[in-house]
């Protein structure tokens, strides 16, 4: 017998492969796999129901846990993309993970998802499965549906679906964020109303919160010590709260469309400018240069949903070998939508009070005087770069009044 696992939403497009995948591609038995990286509770009582209409055994993980450490390890690499926290890019091999655990535990010989093949996940939930030895299957991309056909099909078949999409606006939520699209959003120049947000409200008091970090890692809030899935809740309902966390972006599919997406992100927006602050504090003028360039590359695989390749491994590497100093705290103060660090302080701070000062004639033994030959130096060759650009005659480079001419013998 011909078994099917397939990452069961409960929505239209799922809905539908369930008797698609059966007469279409004959395949006799079909299996549920709901992956819990967050979403409301409401959302798994609506795919409980739907799949105990149809007949389909579902099975329902919870990944929170692993989803929260790979959070956090987007918190160590600085990650964002075109200018906002990766949510869904970063619980899609988390979610795909999970499936094809399940597919490979119940003997299946084929994975399945209802992706369209415009979008982003379709690439991020295959590039995991296409490791494995089974099958995979895009019903919805491979035979071209759309919402329309979903919908007059679902009606034919009886289905246990609302009117499309059962919204306005198509939402994606986890623990770590919630986008928004769809819709009138769709036009560029089309301001969102306030009701599309839930996480956020409309930005106005302020407040001041501190994170606490042990190697990179978020350890406490406020001088309370939280575990991960926890500490990002309480995040996003705080901050949240101060109406922390809005993003509006355009943003650049891997398949070269252009899309609005609206995203709300507190704990997220919270706990990205808190590290970065200790991160100023206790690395290195070169190490945060570097590491800049890695944080991108990194964001990068991110999005593509590639978290588990070899070079995002040895990305880790570096990022891990950097985090052994972020330990410490860094305060922000969330203030009319906005967030701002205020202070951090850390054991290993590369930085000196008394050298720092202005009231400190010398720093470490060396006198201000000794920064003169320095100041010479710096900036010669473009200074005779924009001569020789201006066509201005070089003068004789200047001697210590000895007649040497600067030449070795």
């Amino acid at each position: 017998m011909a078994t099917v696992a397939l990452a069961f939403s409960g929505g239209l497009d799922t809905t539908v492969c369930v008797p698609l995948l059966k007469e279409e591609y004959g395949y006799d038995e079909v299996i549920g796999v709901n992956v819990d990286v967050g979403q409301p509770t409401e959302e798994f009582d609506e795919a409980e129901e739907t799949a105990e209409a149809l007949g389909l055994d579902l099975h329902v993980v919870d990944a929170k846990e692993e989803f929260a450490e790979l959070c956090f390890d987007a918190v160590k690499t600085n990650a964002t993309y075109q200018g906002y926290p990766l949510g869904t890019a970063l619980a899609r091999p988390v979610i795909a993970e999970a499936i094809l655990g399940v597919a490979e535990a119940e003997g299946c010989d084929a994975i399945a998802h209802g992706c369209t093949g415009k979008g982003n996940d379709q690439l991020r939930f295959e590039a995991v499965w296409r490791g494995s030895d089974l099958e995979v299957i895009a019903p919805v991309r491979e035979l071209g549906l759309t919402r329309e056909w979903e919908i007059e099909y679902a009606a034919e078949k009886d289905l246990p679906v609302e009117a499309g999409d059962g919204g306005v606006w198509s939402i994606d939520e986890n623990i770590w964020s919630r986008a928004v699209e769809g819709g009138k959003l769709e036009d560029p120049n089309y301001e969102p109303p306030e009701d599309i947000y839930e996480w956020t409200a409309e930005p106005e008091g302020e407040t001041t919160i501190e994170v606490a970090f042990e190697e990179g890692v978020p350890v406490a809030v406020d001088g309370e010590a939280m575990d991960p899935v926890p500490l990002i809740q309480h995040l996003n309902e705080y901050a949240g709260s101060y109406g922390i966390g809005r993003t509006d972006v355009m943003e650049d599919r891997m398949l070269g469309l252009k899309v609005r997406e609206n995203y709300e992100h507190p704990a997220a927006t919270v706990l990205l400018t808190a590290h970065r602050a200790l991160e100023d504090l206790v690395l290195t003028k070169n190490e945060r240069s570097f590491k800049q360039g890695i944080e991108q590359e990194w964001s990068e695989k991110a999005y593509q949903g590639l978290v588990f390749a070899p070079v995002v491994d040895a990305l880790d590497a570096f990022v891990d070998e950097t985090q052994d100093v972020v330990t410490g705290t860094a305060t922000v103060k969330v203030s009319g939508g906005n967030c701002r660090v205020v202070a951090r302080d850390s054991e290993y701070a590369v930085y000196s009070e008394e050298m720092a000062s202005f009231n400190t004639e010398d720093v470490a033994g060396i006198a201000q005087e000794d920064a003169t030959g320095v100041a010479k130096y710096h900036g010669l060759q473009e200074r005779l770069a924009n001569d020789v650009a201006a066509g201005v005659e070089r003068p004789e480079l200047a001697t210590d009044g000895s007649g040497d001419d600067g030449t070795d013998e």
